[in-house]
């Protein structure tokens, strides 16, 4: 399993929250192995749409898909807001 690139806007936000390298991070454990602890993966609802959300920490978190067996990042958010 392998991920998509991220959009320019992506990669900004990254940088502009000072997440990349949580997310980098994070991303490696979700190649790797989808069920570990630091994740907290969830499929979203409504569960028929594919959308699945991982935690880079307390307040972000990433929001992705499956496609053809890679990793789809559709966008990150603060999940608080």
């Amino acid at each position: 399993m392998e991920s998509l690139p991220l959009t320019p806007r992506q990669q900004r936000y990254l940088k502009d929250k000072g997440l990349e390298k949580k997310f980098v991070k994070q991303l490696s454990f979700l190649l790797k192995n989808s069920l570990h602890f630091s994740l907290n993966l969830e499929l979203l609802e409504p569960k028929t749409k594919g959308l699945y959300s991982f935690r880079l920490d307390r307040q972000y978190r990433v929001i992705f898909i499956f496609t053809k067996g890679d990793i789809e990042v559709i966008t990150i958010t603060n999940h608080y807001r």
